[in-house]
This record gives C-alpha cells, structure tokens and sequence, in this order.
C-alpha cells in the first residue's frame, strides 16, 4: 500500500484581532493560503499552512520578523508562537473532524461538513463544505453575517435576486447563494488557488451549472460594468474597500444592498464614512470580537 507523504505544517498561534494579518504573513512566505481554527473557550487563534515544499532554514526568522511589523500597526498578536511540523494528511483531516460543527442561518439554510449526519429542515437549503489545505470552515464571524443577509436578501417571486460575490475564497457565499435560488451568480477572486477551491466545492454542491468562479482583481473593475446586481457580498480589507469603493457600489443595482465584511471594528466607522461619499446608508451592521460587518444600500 502507496504510504502517505506526510505535509509541513507551519502554525502561529495568535489573536481574532490579528488573524488575518497572520494568515497573509504565512501564506506569502510558504506560498500557500492560510486557514484558521479559533478556539471560543480559550479565545486564541491558530493559523496554519500546509505545504509538501521544502521549506527554507530561514522561515522561522522571515515569521518572526513579519510577526514584529504586524505588532508595530497596533495589533495583538497574543503569545505569537510559531510551531513547524510534519503531519499526516489523514492526521489533518481527522483532527479538524473535531472542529467543524454544522451551523444553521434561520430556517433557511444548512452548511455542515459532508461527515455531518445532521439531516436538513423542510424546505431548507444544504451547502457541503469540508475544511481543505488552503482554505477555512466559513465560521468566521464575517463570514456569518454575510450568509444571514444572503439568507434575508433573497426575492419572492418569479424574478430572482442576482449576486457579486467579491474575494470569494472557498466560495461559500456564492454556493450558498446558488443554492438559495438567486441568479445570475458571480464570484471571483485574486488568488487562482482560491479560484481552483471555490470551483471544486461548486462541482460538490452541484451548483456548477450555475456558478463559475473566476480570477478577477478588484482593483481593475471598470467603473462602467456591464452588470449590476441586487446583492454584492465583499470581504475584503478596509484599506481595499476603501480604495476601490467607486468600481463595487457602481455595480450595486438601485435599491441593491452592499454587504461589506472582513472590517476590524476599529476601522469601521471609517469604511462607512467612505461608503456614505458614495451614496450608501449604513442600513444593519454586527460587532462580533474584533470584527464589525455592515449592510449598506442607497439614500
């Protein structure tokens, strides 16, 4: 029997605060996407690669150093321990076996791991998602308060509601969205592993039919689209947001909602006073840890 090549695991554990940072810190020095596990009880996070490459002597230091700038913008990185490992590919899958829990949006709207026994409620909506290499479980607390507007925007009757979703990463809200009826859907992403990811779990849910994620870059829209949609989903730095605001809000349809995500709560308010030069009301937002998302549609 073929034996199985055991993969690298690089960890930082680390804060909710400064997850993300970590995550792009790890994922541009071993060239593969992060994912993250947060541990409610103990309030700690731990991002992780996985990789089959060699990796370089120096990669401990590269962290460290990366480590101490995140610090230097004011984050809390928490104890900031760095662990380098080998583990077994069947070790991996088991071990998240214990972690990810199906999680329900209303009545709606089911997303469970394909291990998951939990049967569907009547008339309710099923994404599988299974924890991969590259990407996480969609439990962040950003990514939830997407699912429930995607959950609450969805159009009663004969015209479906359209959808953007913007850094798309497993794909989840796009799947998600597919899977709720709403049409066209679009998703893309800068990253062409996410893309290869989000196009895989399309082909599980069977919805790949109806969605095709692509290679896009936010910073390139056109500010003149060929489309506008009822509901854009993006999570994306605030920094981003900020900067590319003109190019998303000019593809929301009048009377369409903006949903933006992945805003630490200290940047927020900001990000909505960008959006409100646009034309945008803030019309629901949700504070969860560190992170604050918001609802936005037009005066």
């Amino acid at each position: 029997m073929k034996s199985v090549k055991p993969l690298r695991r690089v960890s930082v554990a680390t804060t909710l605060e400064a997850e993300d940072a970590v995550s792009e810190l790890l994922a541009s020095l071993v060239g593969s996407a992060a994912s993250a596990y947060f541990d409610l009880e103990a309030q700690t996070s731990l991002v992780s690669v996985f990789s089959q490459k060699v990796l370089p002597r120096t990669l401990k230091s590269e962290i460290l150093s990366g480590l101490k700038q995140i610090e230097s913008f004011g984050l809390k990185l928490g104890s900031g321990k760095i662990t380098v490992a080998k583990v077994k590919r069947e070790d991996w899958a088991e071990s998240w076996k214990r972690h990810f829990h199906p999680q329900e949006i209303g009545g709606a709207l089911l997303v469970k791991p394909s291990w998951s026994k939990k049967k569907p409620r009547k008339n309710q909506a099923v994404v599988i998602l299974d924890p991969g290499l590259s990407f996480g479980t969609g439990q962040h607390p950003t990514t939830s308060f997407c699912l429930h507007e995607i959950v609450r925007g969805r159009k009663n009757g004969t015209q479906p509601a359209s959808f953007l979703d913007i850094g798309t990463g497993s794909g989840i809200l796009a799947i998600a969205a597919a899977k709720l009826g709403y049409a066209p859907v679009h998703a893309f992403d800068f990253d062409p592993e996410a893309v290869r990811v989000a196009r895989e779990n399309a082909h599980k849910n069977k919805v790949d039919s109806k969605l095709k994620p692509k290679r896009g870059d936010v910073t390139k829209l056109p500010l003149k689209p060929a489309l506008q949609y009822d509901l854009i989903c993006a999570n994306l730095i605030s920094n981003l947001l900020i900067a590319e605001r003109r190019g998303i809000v000019n593809r929301v349809k009048p009377g369409g909602t903006l949903v933006l995500a992945g805003i630490l709560a200290v940047e927020f308010a900001e990000v909505a006073r960008a959006f409100a030069d646009t034309g945008l009301r803030l019309a629901a937002k949700r504070m969860e840890n560190e992170w604050c998302s918001g609802s936005f549609c037009f005066v």
